[in-house]
């Protein structure tokens, strides 16, 4: 049996909207170990029974399965099908994949459509909802009708009364100015022969309401407006578009307020029944104005739109010391409360969003800074109303129920998550319980913090796209989610906020310039800080890597090879370079007191950084052919790397600098001479063992203090660090009660008190990019840089901590991978599974004998044995070093 069992296009499982042919990937199934692709057979169709085939690239012989692109030029709202046939090593052929099918965007951005705005220059401080609605008419019989759809603000959008899709929070977050999303939507179901109601609800959004902690309002214009385009195709082979114009109608809606930070204030006394349907008499509302917007800059989001994720119901309802009334999910996660009451006209519903409770066991709020988080709700009196939140999301775990009809109850509420939606692609376990709720608190930090944009955090006056917390937890994201199309679209807004000198902004998108003149700390720059503003080049090379995708180091290097030379040209004849405002090593705990800044020096992170950076970049040259600029800037990487032995190190070989942080970059992002790098290793231990073996890194160290050490000989150390309880540690949170991961290792303290209010997010993903040793180290799962994407597979565990097994698995573009090792006593099991048309190497550490090798052969290491393998199952046994 040898089988095509799944197609992807760009990496995703389904996609929307498309303005160029698709890549293409497929996954394929043996029941015969060691099976790979020797051929294959792509054609695409304008129908599901391949009757009307546009291409067809016939055999072709070749054993890539990922990443294919065809010559196929695409046409404005068509349905497309593809289909995938292999042939194995064998010669045999399997059968034709199930179709994947897929609509085409607007093509070279020829639209017909106009922005159109139900609100004036009057309503620049306002922050309400807007309805706009028209009827068309559709005069004969519909073969197929698809929407495409945007809108400086929020939008919903509806037909005869249905909602058009399942998307919140459309069409996201971007440097609208520069770059806008929209929304591409099948709704042949929706349509008819005939009349036709269509209407759009708008909200201000992150477009015109308050943002960022400087608060400023209207960033990017003073109306919302809305963009989409209905193209109807006729069973008679005509075709037709419908576009927002002037013969619209708009007016107010139920919705107040509502904004990102804020939360909504809705009336449901103001509700128009049928607004959105036909025969709803609108002759009171007013018309539209027409606002400039230019569509050159429109893009389609093609994949991971936000939506709701999960449904939580509450955990309990309960009084706390104070009096309050409160409801708890049981979760800190991001989103909404829907809720259902029975009250008479005039009464309201309020509720209050917070993340944790104090000391006391009180509602806390002060950690939200000026965010409000709180919904407003004015029954109408119709019976049991139900009603979420619009055009805003809160970050939470609780809500303080201030104002209800009658007496709550559980049944009455339910707990949204919204974020953007992306298939889960990587699952960890492990003996430890508390391993096991660290990792629940990555996974859900990650969902909290994904909401079309990589956020710091979900529920203070913030939740800003910090390119730093990005950047250091990317491999743990790629493990954990298929981010391909997530974090493509936000490089986009990368490229568009960068400078013209090739800097990068502390946020993306970037409303701190320009809007940061009376904030004493950010005036002294937005952009370019190391390790922040790297993310434009670490991003690309872990979707290469995650991927073996070279699509994207082709979107991005223009923008990755501007801030290499960026740096390059702020360096000093040293090598070291300087730029306004640095956080070097954030937030370490050897910072003096009162400061924010870790003790380790900006000048070595800065070069450390611009080194690996550096680096990474020839690679990705390399991979793309670029050959010029690969020897170029592999030339520059090692007069980098020469300068910091230079400027950090003393002769003797030892790091100037006497930080844990120093020694972590310095082994990590190997830039210690390999004749002392078992010096620094063993430096590194010693610094943790003054510390009580606790780590006292930042943003800059924590990520790698584990590779640091297990990479190096110190495996047991590493997992020593990592099971910790006591401040400072991962498990500290663990043990006190955190679901998700915290902005600071003691954002609670022992004492019950809370760390300074004006920055303790509970929901703060960065220092969860330990997920990353998890799964590459501690269960083994690593990737093969000269043969990304998972082509060929690195099976590495290291056992330890205590732990008698630990099993990870990732969905690859290949098809999923898998390792499970159990210890019991002096013996030991390992299961891989490797799919079809990839290859791997099992290597064993501390292994004494292999028992039962199940076909493989294996070669004796210094301490342990290795074997390579093709495709299968195996389960191979053996004997532990005691």
């Amino acid at each position: 049996m040898f089988k095509v069992i799944k197609v992807k296009l760009n990496y995703m499982n389904e996609v929307a909207g498309l303005v160029r042919a698709p890549s293409i990937s497929w996954q394929m199934v043996s029941d015969e170990r060691n099976s790979c692709q020797s051929a294959y057979e792509i054609q695409v169709s304008l129908d599901k029974i391949f009757s009307c085939i546009l291409y067809d690239s016939g055999m072709v012989l070749s054993g890539a399965s990922a990443g294919i692109l065809l010559a196929l030029e695409l046409r404005t709202a068509q349905r497309y099908f593809i289909r995938i046939k292999a042939q194995n090593m064998k010669g045999v052929w399997s059968t034709w994949s199930v179709p994947v099918t897929f609509l085409s965007g607007v093509i070279d951005n020829a639209w017909r459509a106009k922005f159109i705005s139900a609100e004036t220059e009057k309503d620049v401080d306002n922050s309400k909802g807007t309805y706009l609605r028209r009827e068309i008419s559709l005069e004969k019989e519909i073969k197929s009708a698809s929407v495409y759809a945007t809108a400086f603000g929020l939008y919903h959008f509806f037909i005869n009364g249905q909602r058009v899709g399942t998307d919140e929070m459309t069409p996201g977050w971007t440097s609208y100015h520069k770059h806008l999303m929209y929304q591409t939507y099948d709704v042949t179901s929706l349509v008819k022969k005939g009349a036709n109601a269509l209407g759009a609800h708008l909200g201000a959004g992150w477009y015109k309401g308050l943002m960022s902690f400087n608060h400023i309002r209207n960033i990017y214009g003073k109306q919302t407006a809305f963009l989409a385009e209905l193209h109807v195709k006729y069973q008679d082979g005509s075709e037709k578009v419908f576009s927002t114009d002037e013969n619209w109608r708009g007016t107010d809606s139920p919705v107040i307020f509502s904004e990102i930070y804020d939360g909504e204030i809705y009336d449901a006394r103001l509700e128009k029944p049928g607004w959105n349907d036909l025969g709803f008499n609108d002759k009171e509302w007013h018309s539209v104005q027409i606002i400039s917007g230019d569509t050159s800059i429109l893009s389609p989001q093609y994949a991971s739109k936000a939506g709701i994720n999960d449904c939580l119901k509450p955990k309990r309802i309960f009084q706390t010391p104070k009096g309050e009334a409160v409801v708890d999910f049981g979760q800190n996660m991001t989103g909404w409360i829907e809720f259902s009451v029975n009250g008479k006209a005039g009464d309201r519903v309020i509720l209050k969003c917070f993340e944790v409770l104090d000391g006391d066991g009180n509602a806390y709020f002060a950690n939200l800074r000026a965010a409000k988080e709180t919904i407003e709700y004015t029954c109408n009196g119709s019976g049991t109303e139900r009603y979420h939140p619009n055009f805003t999301y809160q970050g939470f775990q609780y809500a303080q129920i201030v104002s209800w009809p009658g007496t709550p109850r559980m049944e009455n509420f339910v707990a949204c998550t919204v974020h953007s939606v992306m298939e889960q692609t990587g699952f960890f376990e492990c003996s430890n319980s508390d391993i096991n709720q660290l990792q629940h608190n990555i996974l859900w930090g990650l969902k909290g913090n994904f909401l079309d944009v990589p956020t710091d955090c979900p529920q203070r006056d913030e939740r800003l796209g910090w390119t730093g917390d990005a950047q250091i937890f990317s491999r743990t994201a790629c493990y954990l989610m298929n981010t391909y199309a997530f974090y493509e679209k936000w490089l986009q807004d990368v490229v568009a906020d960068q400078t013209p000198e090739g800097g990068v902004p502390h946020v993306v998108p970037d409303v701190l310039t320009g809007y940061s003149e009376k904030d004493t700390f950010m005036n002294q720059g937005t952009d370019s800080a190391t390790a922040w503003a790297d993310a434009a080049v670490v991003l690309p090379w872990s979707m290469y890597l995650t991927f073996g995708d070279t699509g994207i180091i082709h979107q991005q290097y223009d923008s990755m090879k501007k801030w290499i030379d960026f740096m390059h040209s702020h360096a000093d004849d040293k090598g070291i370079w300087h730029y306004k405002l640095q956080f070097g090593d954030w937030v370490a705990l050897d910072a003096e007191p009162g400061s924010y800044f870790g003790a380790t020096p900006n000048e070595l992170v800065c070069s450390a950084y611009y080194a690996y950076s550096t680096g990474l970049f020839a690679k990705m040259a390399k991979a793309v052919g670029r050959k010029s600029d690969a020897a170029v800037y592999e030339t520059r990487y090692k007069q980098i790397v020469q300068q910091y032995r230079n400027n950090f190190f003393d002769a003797a070989g030892n790091l100037i600098a006497q930080t844990q942080t120093a020694h972590v970059i310095s082994l990590y992002f190997n830039l210690v001479e390999d004749k002392y790098r078992a010096k620094i290793a063993k430096r590194l231990v010693e610094l943790i063992r003054k510390e009580g073996g606790h780590l006292v890194t930042g943003f800059v160290g924590t990520p790698y203090i584990c590779h640091a050490l297990s990479q190096n000989g110190y495996i047991q150390e590493a997992w020593k660090l990592l099971l910790k309880e006591d401040f400072p540690s991962w498990l500290y949170q663990v043990k006190h009660g955190a679901t998700t991961i915290w902005e600071h290792w003691d954002g609670l303290k022992p004492d019950g008190t809370m760390w300074s209010a004006d920055m303790n997010s509970f929901n703060h993903y960065a220092y969860g990019a330990i997920g990353e040793w998890l799964y590459r180290a501690a269960a083994g799962l690593e990737i093969d840089e000269s043969h990304p994407g998972y082509q060929n597979i690195l099976f590495r565990p290291l056992f330890g901590g205590g732990l008698s097994y630990a099993k990870a698995s990732y969905k690859s573009v290949y098809g999923k991978v898998e390792i499970h090792w159990q210890i019991d006593g002096n013996t030991g099991c390992v299961k891989i599974i490797v799919p079809v048309n990839t290859t791997a190497q099992l290597r064993l550490n501390n292994v004494s004998e292999i028992i039962e090798p199940d076909g493989l052969t294996f070669s004796l290491l210094k301490n342990g044995y290795e074997t390579k393998t093709g495709s299968g199952e195996y389960v191979v046994k053996f004997k532990v070093v005691n």
